[in-house]
């Protein structure tokens, strides 16, 4: 069966470029690309002002990026790579960019689309972790799924084209119920890479009194680190352990490699941590979490999903929806990959869809027990 039945929509391999001072890694992923049906390594680079300078001429779709390099290191390039190509996605792959680290912060604050932390150089060649994640990251920066069984299915030619071509078009309150959605009523869904047309976002109402006693936000491209929010914010951030009790005007992040879910009752909730199988293909997953919040908190729960790959979150929104919880997503134009919320939203789940701002004003709003307009 064809991979792409509306013939309107044009595949191709996604043009791929490498900028790292490493030659061990440059191979190493220049064969993981090139085997791949759906890409095609069109250049690397092995400082920031040579990626910069080769920009143009290769026009990539995603950049993987180093960070510590001779001549210009990554965080310098990579603004100016931005400004060179405008849209251009930047994947930072470094041993620095590791959670807990600040570096990992500051490419995010300068445009980069999210980060793979890589093994040194040493072990880099058995690390299977990083080339599937590597490989899971660039498709779905722009918009794809999964690999072509190979490129002849796919309809496609295993040579690129010249230029690149757009793939991707704790005080509770209570408010009154009230329908609200951002995108303008009646505009198409967008056609997703492999020629199928999105579910057009529905939005349910909600029903009876709402208030938040505990709010909950699923999150991938961009994880944010807790040391950096702590800093950033004026409620205390933590990065969450094992049993450890909630408290009001706190912030519990999900380490890495962990499940996080609640569990004992409302009026005493703490904190449990495992390492149970990975749900959809992730670890920490967002789905455990809202399910264990619609089983302790019921209704009294706000959820937000924010951007993300997948479809992680959409269970455990559709746990809280059956409860009557406040479900809320990041709009596609404002996320850089609309693959977590959209799930949420094509699936009719979420009450509010809106940018970032958006959602901590109507976040905001319900604590305080305003009326969300």
């Amino acid at each position: 069966m064809s991979l792409n039945p509306n013939p309107s929509v044009s595949l191709r391999p996604l043009r791929v470029m490498i900028v790292d001072d490493s030659a061990v890694v440059r191979g190493l992923v220049t064969r993981w690309i090139e085997a791949e049906s759906d890409m095609v390594l069109v250049g690397s680079a092995t400082d920031g002002q040579k990626g910069i300078d080769k920009l143009k001429e290769l026009q990539p779709d995603v950049l993987i990026l180093d960070i510590e390099m001779p001549n210009m290191n990554g965080l310098e390039a990579l603004p100016r790579m931005l400004a060179a190509k405008p849209g251009l996605k930047i994947l930072m792959a470094s041993t620095l960019t590791t959670r807990g680290a600040s570096v990992t912060i500051r490419a995010l604050e300068l445009g980069a689309a999210d980060y793979v932390p890589k093994p040194d150089s040493a072990r880099i060649g058995g690390a299977d972790g990083f080339k599937s994640e590597l490989l899971t990251k660039v498709r779905a920066l722009c918009g794809r799924t999964r690999a072509w069984p190979n490129a002849a299915a796919a309809g496609a030619s295993t040579t690129a084209p010249s230029a690149p071509v757009n793939l991707n078009t704790p005080t509770p309150g209570i408010v009154a119920p009230i329908r609200r959605i951002d995108r303008p009523a009646g505009s198409a869904a967008p056609a997703t890479p492999n020629g199928h047309v999105a579910a057009a976002p529905r939005v349910r109402t909600m029903t009876g009194p709402r208030r938040c006693d505990i709010l909950l936000v699923g999150a991938s491209t961009g994880g944010i680190l807790a040391e950096h929010l702590d800093k950033a914010l004026p409620q205390k951030v933590v990065e969450a352990q094992d049993g450890m009790g909630l408290k009001g005007s706190h912030i519990y992040i999900a380490p890495g490699d962990f499940h996080m879910t609640l569990k004992g009752t409302p009026g005493q909730p703490s904190l449990r941590l495992d390492q149970s199988a990975p749900v959809n293909w992730c670890r920490p997953a967002v789905d455990p979490l809202f399910k264990s919040g619609a089983e302790l908190y019921g209704k009294n729960v706000v959820a937000v999903v924010l951007t993300g790959m997948g479809h992680d979150g959409r269970d455990g929104a559709r746990a809280l929806v059956d409860v009557n919880a406040t479900v809320m997503v990041q709009d596609e134009k404002s996320s850089v990959v609309w693959g977590m919320p959209g799930a949420v939203a094509e699936a009719g789940l979420a009450e509010f869809i809106k940018p970032i701002d958006g959602l901590a004003q109507t976040c905001r709003a319900i604590a305080k027990g305003e009326r969300i307009i």
